[in-house]
């Protein structure tokens, strides 16, 4: 039983001694108090300390009257002590017992040096001495000089006040900085949740509208086979038609699998898994030339950081989308990729038509640009000047993720 009560009677002792006494509950109660306990050691004091002459009825009540502002030593502690100096002053003054109101006078002495600052402290620290002797010069040189001995268990009280003082500052300080770190590490929290969910909205519409647009042109072709001439169907037409719908689905969904393996993963946050790169940009041109795109594609970079990589991809992949959707039929795409001093210059431009005036827009451009910021770029895309769209990105490279200079293999398909 002793074992657990001794801890919670020093943890309260440690709150009650780091709280600050401005702000402390049941202030006015607890002081009360403090001030008759004070008042009842005053009186044992002034009944059985020979140390001057027993009060009389007007010694008794200036006692009791220094003792009754200790209950507002906190809301008013330099007013209070002003108050319990006017009356210990002239209680002195008529030699009654002068260890008496000592406990009061301390007490006020502590309020104000732990609620105050250290200039005023030692100011009333000497106000209170240079008062006291005078005061006792009024009765004997003897008191006085007395007063002059016992002056240092005053410095004694203000140097207590100034040091629980200082030390509450620091308890602060220290409770402030880890509050402070607790909020920056869940505003860092928050932070890591809204770029992730931000990724993965973009991978989610860079995946499906990639997906569902070659979809629809490749399901407008067999319709268009089925359509045009009935009697004649051209079965080979409609069946690769229908291989490259089946095709795209099964390359969609491995996508989304790996893009929702984050949601699922909850041990470990950061796996993303494999992140698309280079070596898929010729299924990307492929698969614009089977939507009908005549793409010509030149490489000549053949290592990226793997997010140099995943940005690089999924901008192609936005914009051969955006050229199969809104360039017109069979469109001349052209994509360029090369590095120049550290810096991977991108480049897809077509020849088509443009999106249709008053459409609504997409996130597509909003989603590319996004992409070159997070691995320090820059994308730019509009109109071209002699007609078409053009989408020209800037993306640095780190020295460890720049690979050996080559050139890939330029290629050419009419859908």
């Amino acid at each position: 039983m002793v074992s657990v009560q001794v801890p919670m009677t020093g943890n309260r002792i440690m709150a009650a001694i780091n709280r600050d006494p401005l702000t402390a509950p049941h202030a006015v109660r607890n002081d009360a108090l403090l001030a008759a306990v004070a008042g009842v050691v005053a009186v044992g004091l002034a009944l059985f300390v020979e140390d001057g002459r027993r009060p009389d009825a007007l010694g008794w009540a200036l006692l009791f009257a220094c003792h009754v502002p200790l209950a507002w030593r906190r809301r008013r502690p330099l007013l209070v002590l002003l108050a319990i100096v006017a009356c210990v002053a002239p209680y002195h003054a008529l030699d009654n017992t002068h260890t008496a109101p000592t406990p009061a006078t301390y007490i006020a002495l502590y309020t104000v040096a732990v609620t105050g600052r250290p200039l005023r402290t030692v100011l009333v620290g000497v106000g209170v001495i240079a008062l006291s002797t005078s005061v006792m010069l009024t009765v004997s040189m003897h008191e006085a000089l007395k007063v002059l001995q016992i002056s240092g268990w005053v410095v004694a009280v203000l140097f207590l006040g100034a040091d629980v003082r200082f030390y509450r500052q620091y308890v602060a300080a220290i409770v402030e900085r880890a509050e402070r770190a607790e909020r920056t590490r869940e505003e860092e929290a928050r932070r890591r949740v809204a770029e992730e969910r931000l990724r993965i909205a973009r991978d989610l519409h860079d995946l499906l509208a990639h997906s569902i647009t070659l979809i629809g042109v490749q399901t407008s072709v067999a319709a268009h086979v089925l359509s045009a001439d009935p009697e004649r169907l051209d079965r080979e037409t409609v069946a690769k038609a229908l291989d490259d719908i089946a095709e795209t689905c099964r390359s969609a969904r491995g996508e989304l699998r790996t893009t929702l393996e984050v949601l699922r993963e909850h041990d470990s946050p950061d796996a993303r898994g494999p992140l698309p790169g280079l070596d898929g940009l010729p299924d990307l041109a492929e698969a614009a030339r089977l939507a009908g795109a005549r793409v010509e594609q030149t490489v000549r970079i053949r290592q990226a950081p793997p997010a140099v990589g995943a940005a690089a991809y999924r901008i192609v992949q936005e914009a051969l989308t955006n050229a199969v959707r809104h360039a017109g039929p069979e469109p001349a795409v052209r994509v360029d990729l090369v590095e120049r001093e550290g810096v991977l210059h991108l480049s897809v431009s077509d020849d088509g038509t443009g999106p249709a005036p008053g459409g609504t827009p997409g996130f597509g451009l909003v989603g590319m640009r996004e992409r070159a910021r997070t691995v320090g770029g820059t994308l730019d895309a509009g109109p071209r000047a002699d007609g078409g769209f053009e989408v020209t990105a800037l993306l640095p490279l780190t020295k460890t993720g720049t690979g050996t200079m080559g050139t890939g293999t330029t290629g050419e398909g009419t859908g």
